[in-house]
């Protein structure tokens, strides 16, 4: 089988850190059949000249082609208008991708696209063109974020019932695409998956001191987007009145975005030790995870958090907001604590909990049940080949 593989949300030279799933869950698939990447690049005329403000500027100098981790991966750029309507992106995404889409004319199978608009939406139109099934993967905000945006919802209330499959990292979102008219047969929960080798159980001690950090108290960690929608703001609050009077707490924040300034002028607006790391490479997060206590991801929306997958299986508890697939995976209080989004005072309380709890790091690894990279690429591939046979029984 042959996978033509779209989206906007993977690695590339000017972002190494991106979308880690999919590097991860592409790579153990490509070893089940043939891939083929088409990594987007947003570009606009003069884009260049807008690196300071506009992601398009930044990813200029990505080349057409390059290795990531043993995929070869092509960066086809798309046309991207600044304040376009997001019912226009879409046609305009596929528009721009359909010369390079042609050039696969009988050399694919199938067509997926990962992240449900434009990516979805264009895998759709571009696997029509090519003759070939489409499956649509879904993550989280694209589904709980953008298919809520009017143009969006219509497009994909468009395209969801034409794709042959469509994958969802949780059971929400499998919902969600249901709501939109996908067929409740032709949708697969597909659940990320976790490296047990890198994130396993591991001395906090000895973790903490190769990092600099002090070898007493209480660590909580977040790690991921620097943004408002992630619940970061949230979060300093929590942290501004748990540790009011205490020296015995420390937040640590991993992660880039628009958010981070805000984040440090709260803290300090606030009197609140937070300490912000910005990006850290993603080979170092199994020793941060292991340094901490807990976790802490108060994001507002969510699919399945791979950050949380991998704090559990590095045997440290999460404290997290009940959204997404989130329940499904913290679903006892061995494993962390739930509170509602967007509820500070609730998270203090929960975060205060779970510092004062003392747990077992291998018996929270142990209760953890999850596929690894190859278990996740392995039912992905299951959908592909059902879409594939959906697509000749049709044809029959």
């Amino acid at each position: 089988m042959r996978v033509l593989i779209l989206t906007k949300i993977f690695p590339n030279s000017a972002e190494p850190l991106s979308s880690p799933f999919n590097r991860l869950q592409f790579g153990a698939l490509s070893r089940l059949c043939k891939v083929e990447v088409l990594a987007t690049i947003p570009w606009f005329p003069g884009a260049r000249a807008f690196s300071r403000w506009s992601r398009a500027g930044r990813l200029v100098g990505v080349p057409a082609t390059e290795d990531v981790d043993g995929l070869v991966v092509h960066h086809p750029r798309f046309v991207f208008v600044p304040r376009i309507g997001p019912g226009l992106s879409g046609p305009l995404y596929a528009a721009s991708l359909a010369r390079v889409a042609l050039r696969y004319q009988g050399l694919v199978d199938v067509v997926l696209g990962s992240w449900a608009y434009p990516d979805g939406f264009a895998a759709v139109v571009l696997a029509e063109l090519l003759g070939v099934p489409a499956v649509v993967k879904l993550h989280g905000s694209d589904m709980n974020v953008v298919a809520r945006m009017s143009g969006p919802s219509r497009l994909l209330s468009w395209a969801l019932p034409r794709a042959e499959r469509v994958v969802a990292v949780s059971r929400q979102l499998r919902d969600a695409a249901i709501g939109l008219g996908a067929a409740p047969d032709r949708v697969d929960v597909v659940p990320n998956g976790v490296d047990r080798a890198r994130f396993h159980p591991q001395s906090r001690e000895l973790a903490r001191r190769t990092l600099g950090l002090r070898p007493t108290g209480s660590v909580i960690l977040y790690v991921g987007n620097m943004e408002a929608h992630k619940g970061v703001l949230d979060l300093v609050l929590a942290f501004a009145t748990l540790s009011r009077g205490r020296d015995d707490i420390t937040l640590l924040m991993i992660g880039d975005g628009d958010g981070i300034t805000e984040c440090r002028e709260l803290s300090r607006l606030l009197g609140a030790p937070v300490r912000i790391l910005g990006s850290r490479p993603h080979g170092e997060i199994p020793e941060w995870l292991a340094a901490c206590n807990i976790l802490a991801l108060p994001s507002w929306n969510e699919g399945t958090p791979n950050v949380v997958l991998e704090a559990l299986a590095s045997g440290r508890r999460v404290v997290a907001t009940s959204v997404g697939g989130t329940p499904d995976v913290v679903s006892s209080p061995l494993l962390g604590a739930l509170v509602p989004p967007r509820a500070p005072e609730a998270l203090a309380r929960a975060l205060e909990l779970a510092v004062a709890t003392p747990y077992d790091p291998s018996a929270v690894s142990d209760a953890l049940d999850v596929l690894d990279w190859s278990g996740s690429a392995r039912r992905l591939h299951g959908s592909l080949v059902s879409a594939l046979e959906q697509r000749t029984r049709e044809a029959a």
